[in-house]
């Protein structure tokens, strides 16, 4: 009996979800705009409070305002985001550069949304083990060569500010190469093991599993016809991405379709 209902969830389900409007859901891929320097690499932000920066943010939330979200989600728990933005709402947030501010609760703001939605987690990045292996085989020159790899990608962006607005940066930061070339990164450390001791084994599945656990929560946030934006630091868009596509009536919507030009 569980077997035959099984086959005829599988066969109604896929049917009725595509009867509904799907939810839609925008992933922004960003950099850190406060410096946190938590990354192994990380991008070297200019001061977005300036007017000239403040105007470019603008442009971007009204770019994003377009495409009607009724959700924002963003990279801060839950408790942080809900208890934050309703001070930023009413006026008694101190000034921050953090994006989560700047981007989610602007747009959020704007749209007369009540909420944000806080969608991170903890996790392990257990890289010291990486670290370790690589140095006893004879690879500790090629995981320095990996790290460069990633601070090249980041001081990139950080040059592109001095000739792009704000919204320019996160265009390019949104291309399709841009975003998988930020995933090579994690996928490189597959390369780092043998046999049973599989160190980049088990640092992509710890950074698996937080994204797992932050599409989770977005799952559990989204409505069918909600239009979901959500804002999170780029080496997180691929694996969300990929969380988003393969579940049935939730559709992902490119960045760069609403992201401004200039």
């Amino acid at each position: 009996m569980i077997r035959y209902l099984l086959a005829l969830f599988l066969v109604i389900a896929p049917s009725a979800l595509l009867a509904a409007e799907p939810a839609r859901v925008l992933i922004v891929g960003t950099y850190h705009f406060s410096n946190p320097g938590q990354d192994q690499a990380n991008v070297r932000a200019v001061d977005v409070t300036v007017p000239q920066r403040q105007a470019e943010l603008q442009a971007v939330a009204d770019a994003l305002v377009k495409f009607e979200p009724t959700l924002v989600g963003v990279e801060w728990p839950a408790d942080t985001a809900s208890t934050e933005y309703a001070r930023y709402l009413d006026g008694s947030l101190p000034p921050s550069t953090n994006e989560v501010v700047q981007l989610g609760f602007r747009l959020a703001k704007q749209r007369g949304l009540k909420q944000v939605h806080g969608l991170d987690v903890s996790g392990d990045f257990p890289f010291e083990a990486v670290q370790a292996w690589a140095q006893a085989n004879g690879k500790a020159d090629a995981l320095d060569a990996l790290t460069e790899q990633a601070q090249d990608i980041t001081a990139r962006i950080t040059a592109l500010q001095a000739t792009h607005t704000i919204g320019g940066v996160l265009r390019e930061m949104n291309t399709q190469r841009a975003i998988d070339e930020s995933a090579s990164f994690y996928a490189e450390f597959l390369r780092y093991g043998k046999g049973e001791e599989q160190p980049g084994v088990a640092l992509n599945a710890a950074w698996a599993k937080r994204n797992f656990a932050i599409c989770a929560r977005l799952l559990q946030a989204l409505q069918l016809g909600d239009r979901a934006v959500v804002f999170y630091g780029q080496g997180h868009v691929s694996q969300l991405a990929n969380c988003v596509r393969a579940t049935p009536g939730v559709e992902l919507v490119d960045a760069n379709a609403f992201l401004p030009t200039k």
